[in-house]
This record gives C-alpha cells, structure tokens and sequence, in this order.
C-alpha cells in the first residue's frame, strides 16, 4: 500500500509510524504524508495539535534511532548500502562533507532538504558528532520544519479545499492533488524569490 494510502486509512499511526522510518534512515516521503495529513486537518478528519505533536515526537525519535545505527555501525555500513539509499555513491560523500563542516547547523538545515533530511541522524552518528549537539539541532529542526508542511497542507484545504474536493468527486485522487498544489506553491514562492532577487540585483 502506498505512503499516501496508508495515512488516508490508519491516520495517526501510519503517521508516525511513516516519519519515525522516514527518519531512521529510510526514503519514505515524509513531506508528502505532513501535507497530506495537514489537509485531513482541514477536512476534520484529523486533529491539528495531535498531527503536530505525533509528527514532532517521530521525527525527533525516528532521527535519533537514525543516530544510534550510525554510531553503531559506522561510516563503512553507510558506505555499503549508499547505492540503493541514495542512488549513487558519491552523494553520500558530499552529505558527509557537509555535516563534517557544518557540524549541528549540518543536522538543522538537513530537515529541510529532501534526499539529506533521512540521512542526517545516520551521517551524524557515524561521523562521531557529540549526541547533545545532534539532539539540539533535530528538535529545532522538526519544531520548525514540521508546522510549515503541516500548515502548507492545512493552507492548501483553507485556500483551494473546494475545488480540490470537487475533482475528489469526480474520481481523482484527492492526495495526488494535494501533492501537485503543493509543488505549485513551493514554485511560486521559489519564483518569487528568484525575480525579487534579479530585480534588487539590477537595482544595485
């Protein structure tokens, strides 16, 4: 059963169950299972402050499960399995660059970037960061990451709710739509930014 599919029938125990694996280090997409599950927010069929709380507890747990196996294992074990993780080898050697240089902001930033998000707690651990720092810097990134997506898929509900409940009448799929709305906001912000950014640039 698909991701989506399983957080439509289990609710609240497919969602942590789907962002505890998510962060242990498996590629399931949690930012698709939070907006989904902030548009069932919206729809009353999930509660706004449960969904926030089991989605932040997961994630922050899921992470450090994600920091023990890379402690435990290390470096080679990630090195082994990084073709079928990560699709290709030497993308894991850029994420541990990257957390061997930014260190805890490595572990915030990574909560936010699809492809790194899932293997920050493993880098971290395998790479011998200290666990109070990782911790810190997980529970600042899942207490911010995890309200935006969580509102983007409330937002979606609030703002396009109807129309996308219309077409759910007609048959389509209800969490494919939500997931095409969300990728079309996140490019209009990103649009945005990029013509705010050429216009002060030729200002200058």
């Amino acid at each position: 059963m698909d991701p989506v599919d399983l957080i439509a029938h289990w609710g609240y125990l497919a969602l942590f169950l789907l962002v505890v694996l998510g962060n242990i280090g498996l590629p399931v997409p949690e930012e698709t299972i939070l907006v989904l599950a902030g548009y069932m927010c919206w729809r009353g069929e999930l509660h706004l402050l449960v969904v926030l709380v089991i989605a932040i507890v997961s994630a922050v747990g899921g992470d450090n499960i994600g920091y023990w196996l890379g402690h435990r294992w290390g470096r080679t074990s990630l090195e082994r399995h990084a073709s079928w993780l990560l699709g290709h080898p030497d993308r894991l050697a850029m994420m541990q660059d990257f957390v061997t240089r930014r260190g805890a902001l490595a572990v915030f930033i990574a909560r936010f970037v699809p492809g790194l998000r899932f293997m920050a707690g493993p880098l971290a651990g395998a790479l011998g960061m200290p666990f109070s720092r990782f911790f810190v810097a997980n529970l600042l990134g899942a207490v911010t990451y995890v309200p935006i997506v969580v509102g983007l898929g409330y937002g979606i509900g609030y703002g396009l709710g109807e129309y996308v409940e219309q077409l759910r009448r007609l048959g389509h799929n209800v969490e494919g739509l939500v997931l095409v709305a969300a990728l079309v906001f996140f490019g209009f912000l990103l649009a945005r930014r990029l013509l705010r950014s050429r216009h002060a640039g030729g200002s200058g």
